[in-house]
């Protein structure tokens, strides 16, 4: 028995029908008439000396050769896709797609957007908001932009910094509440999209960092850090804001962070992409505009004094 590959377009044919197990249909994603795809999955048969489907009334099945041949065209046509879709990305740089978590988008990414849009009218960004860890190359993604300690094996890797959070409130509240301990008072905001980070960066640490024996700490909560943030703009309430996210309304003053007490967590935001991808011409260039726009978060970072959250122990 020959070892000889039958036609490319038969093969096509084959996983199409497999797939839908109908003629009609596969003949309607391939764009060939349902006689010019039958004669395809014939032309295989041939080829290969044996039925690949059972023709039934109105109905086809696949024929134990068909079940074994399916196993093998359909994963190896998903990977031809995979890395065409992934070689077209490559020579493409009109087109930038993005995923970062939803207060990332929100907060750091929209606002900066028009400026970058000027300065590289050639390339379109499309943002996938989501706090699912996407595979870069499965899933069509150019760069992601996560937070954590994160385990970036296999990937290009560069943090946007040291994180830090600290209390931030709309000016009139900050007039209002003047020290670390008239905050015992004040209306809390707690952002729990962070509650995961071992030690923990909330209310209650913050306080041990400034020296304030603060009662058990209540607020209100948010899920979304954008959200928490927002409310703290809105005037709600004191929020404890990283200062990655709020970099933004605090240059714009729509917040002011008053106290010089900042505390900081080992997790981080990075900048990742496909190893060797971060040498493309529209991924460099996204790169370099998100590290110099993250200047300001390392300016306003110097206003604080900065106490790590693994020295505080509680």
């Amino acid at each position: 028995m020959s070892d000889r590959l039958p036609p490319l377009t038969a093969l096509r044919a084959f996983d199409a029908a497999a797939r839908h197990m109908s003629f009609a249909k596969a003949a309607a994603e391939l764009n060939v008439t349902p006689a010019a795809l039958s004669f395809q999955i014939k032309s295989l048969e041939e080829h290969l000396g044996a039925p690949v489907f059972r023709r039934l009334n109105r109905a086809v099945e696949l024929t134990d050769a068909g079940e074994t041949l399916a196993r093998g065209t359909t994963p190896a046509f998903a990977d031809l896709l995979q890395a065409w879709r992934a070689t077209q990305r490559v020579t493409d740089n009109s087109v930038l797609y993005v995923t970062s978590g939803p207060a990332f988008v929100a907060k750091w990414l929209a606002p900066r957007m028009y400026g970058f849009a000027q300065a590289h009218p050639e390339t379109e960004l499309r943002f996938a908001a989501g706090l699912k860890l996407m595979d870069l190359a499965r899933d069509g993604i150019d760069v992601a932009i996560r937070f954590g300690r994160g385990d970036d094996a296999g990937l290009f890797s560069r943090s946007l910094g040291v994180e830090w959070l600290t209390p931030m409130m709309i000016p009139e509240l900050a007039q209002r509440y003047e020290t670390p301990e008239a905050l015992r008072d004040a209306p809390l905001i707690i952002d729990d999209s962070i509650t995961f980070l071992r030690p923990r960066a909330d209310w209650a640490a913050w306080f041990r960092a400034a020296g304030v024996n603060a009662p058990e700490v209540s607020g209100v909560h948010f899920s979304q850090a954008d959200h928490a943030i927002d409310a703290a703009v809105s005037g709600a309430g004191v929020v404890l804001a990283r200062g990655t996210l709020a970099a933004f309304d605090l240059r714009a003053g729509r917040l002011v962070a008053p106290f010089r007490t900042a505390i900081t967590t080992e997790a981080h935001f990075r900048f990742l992409c496909l190893p060797g991808h971060e040498e493309r011409r529209a991924i460099e260039a996204f790169h370099a505009w998100v590290m110099e726009e993250n200047k300001i978060v390392h300016a306003l970072q110097g206003n604080h004094d900065l106490v790590p959250i693994t020295a505080l122990g509680g």
